[in-house]
Order: C-alpha cells, then structure tokens, then sequence
C-alpha cells in the first residue's frame, strides 16, 4: 500500500502523467479522455486533458501542455503537438513535443520528431528524422572576457 498515492472519487489512481511503455494502464480517469477503437474523427482535435487514442483520427492534434498516448489499436494520420507523447500503434505524421516521445514495441511511425527527449523500445519502428534541438549556447558578457584576456596578458609576461 502507498502511503501518499492519489486516488479519486472511485478509489482508482489518478493519473497526473501518461503511463511508462508496457505499464498497464486504467480504461478511464478522471484526468483522462478515451477515443475508444470505434471512433473515426477527422479535422482539428484538441483537449485540456490526458488523451488516449485507441481510434482512427486524421487532421491535426493540439495538445500542447497535456499528454498524449497513442494506443495499440489507434490509427493517426495526424501532425501531433503535446507536452509528453507515447505511440503504441500506428502514426503517419509529426510529433511536436516539449518532453519525452516514447515509442513502444509495437510503434509504427512515419514522420519527423521534434523533440526534447526519446525512448525506442526494440521491435519500434520509425522512418523519418529526430531533431532534438541544439543545446543552450551561454553567453559569456564582453566585460569577463575582457577582463580575463587582460589577466592572460599580465600571466604571460
């Protein structure tokens, strides 16, 4: 039994981030919306909640500061925008994403990822680039460097 571990109204545990690869997961939350494998959307989806795709979607998906999990059974043909993004099935699109991507056994990516940070399981499959951004350039200011050439020139002679 966890002793600090948050559970809503039924007794379940609420879910404040998406679930790791291979982790079970609860059909339904309360943070955590659910296109069920029946559903076909298309045009611009977006959400201020966890979203879990186990459907067919195709347009655009904006989910900038929420997770997102594309399931086993979800098919997207979509370009994809959110915090945090796990791909379990099928995607034909970009991933946008300020953290992680993971992409789990079974994935099925084709498209660019512009990301922070990736996990690829082994059995993954991924066809397109990954750009992880450059690293942060510090800026030394004019001032110190002056003052350490100066410093350098006094050692030398």
């Amino acid at each position: 039994m966890a002793m600090f571990k948050k559970v809503d109204d039924d007794g379940r545990p609420d879910i404040a981030s998406p679930p790791r690869i291979g982790q079970a997961r609860p059909i339904r939350s309360k943070n955590v919306s659910v296109i069920g494998p029946t559903l076909v959307f298309k045009g611009e989806l977006s959400a201020d909640e966890d979203l879990i795709i186990e459907g067919q979607i195709e347009g655009t998906i904006a989910h900038h500061k929420k997770n997102l999990t594309v399931g086993k059974q979800g098919r997207v043909k979509a370009d994809i925008h959110a915090s945090s993004v796990i791909i379990e099935g099928q995607l034909v699109g970009d991933i946008h994403s300020e953290g992680v991507v993971s992409l789990a056994k079974g994935a099925d990516v084709k498209g660019n990822i512009f990301c922070a940070r990736i996990v690829m399981e082994d059995g993954a499959r991924f066809k397109g680039k990954i750009d992880m951004g450059e690293p942060a350039k510090i800026e030394v200011p004019k001032e110190l460097v002056q003052a350490k050439s100066v410093q350098a020139e006094k050692v030398s002679a």
